[in-house]
Formats: C-alpha cells, structure tokens, sequence
C-alpha cells in the first residue's frame, strides 16, 4: 500500500485461531499462480490470466509489497489480503481526497467455506485499525458475488454505494474501527 505512512512493513507474523498472516516468500509462488490462474477465485475479478504467461513474468517471490499478507493454514498458502490505496480515478469514495485503504483478498476454492477469509480479514483490519487508527477501509465487490456480499455484511462494512463498473453492479461499502458495530 502506497503512503503507508509512519507504519513499519512488513509487521510480525498475525497468529489467529486457525490462521497466520505473514509477507510472501519464495515457496508462495506456486499458489500465486493457482490463485490468478484460477476460473472460480477470477468469476468476479475479469477472469483468470493464462498459466504460460504467469509461469514466466511471476517473481521468484510473488507479492512482497506493503499492505500484501499471505495467509497461511499449516504451513500452506491458501490465499492473500491486500490493503491497496483505492484508485482515485476509479468510482466509490468516502473521502473527497480519495486514495482510501482498500481491502481485497483471494481465497484458493478449497478454502471456501470454512471461515478463513472472514478469520483472516477481521484479523487484517484488526492490525490495520491499530496502524492507522480511525482511517477507512472500503471493499468493493459485485453485487452478483454473494460470498463477497455476506464476508462484507460479516465483517461490519456499511453500503455507501452501488454504481456499474466493469459492465457489472457493483456494491461499494466502508468499515472504520471507530464506527459503533451494530
């Protein structure tokens, strides 16, 4: 994340119940690829992008920039959380300065259904509320991505908006560690 400010990248490791949240390394790259590969994780994100191409322009280690965290069961990757500046050119803001923390994740589909995104989420923006006290993170997603749609209902963000963006509805929404939950 650009204009992380005064906070230090990579943090430790976050430990949850199941779950760690740490920075890429180089036995990650494989499920990088499957993550971006992947026709289910890409439904709602424009599509997979094709192997051959992948295989050649991935890093040794994929994903290590600040806000990216790798999110490990076991020892395995099964999947990623960003917290990216959200693109001020793009529609959805609640600043009128724009550039809000914005959360993205990608889950491998056997990960799906067991409560690891919504454990690994909660824990990032936990960690991000602690960072950046009372800053803002918006999630966008398309209306048509029910998991999308419940994690974010899951996870306290409130709707601001709906507005067509990439030939689809999407839902624009904001959560903030110092709204009151509800």
């Amino acid at each position: 994340m650009t204009g992380l400010g005064p906070v230090a990248w990579p943090p430790a490791p976050i430990r949850t119940g199941r779950l760690v949240l740490r920075e890429s390394e180089a036995r990650d790259r494989g499920a990088f690829i499957e993550l971006f590969t992947s026709p289910q994780v890409h439904t709602y994100l424009g599509g997979p992008r094709a192997r051959d191409e992948l295989e050649r322009a991935m890093p040794e280690v994929p994903g290590r920039r600040p806000g990216l965290f790798v999110v490990d069961l076991d020892g395995t990757t099964i999947g990623t959380i960003a917290l990216d500046r959200r693109d001020a050119e793009r529609p959805g803001h609640v600043r009128p300065e724009a550039g809000e923390a914005e959360l993205g994740y990608m889950f491998l589909p056997e990960a799906w259904g067991c409560g690891y995104a919504a454990e690994a989420c909660a824990a990032a923006l936990d960690w991000f509320a602690d960072a950046l006290p009372g800053e803002p993170v918006v999630l966008c997603t398309q209306t048509a991505n029910d998991r999308s749609m419940r994690l974010a209902a899951k996870l306290g963000f409130a709707e601001v908006e709906r507005f067509e963006e990439f030939g689809a509805e999407q839902w624009f929404g904001v959560w903030s560690s110092v709204m009151p939950s509800g």
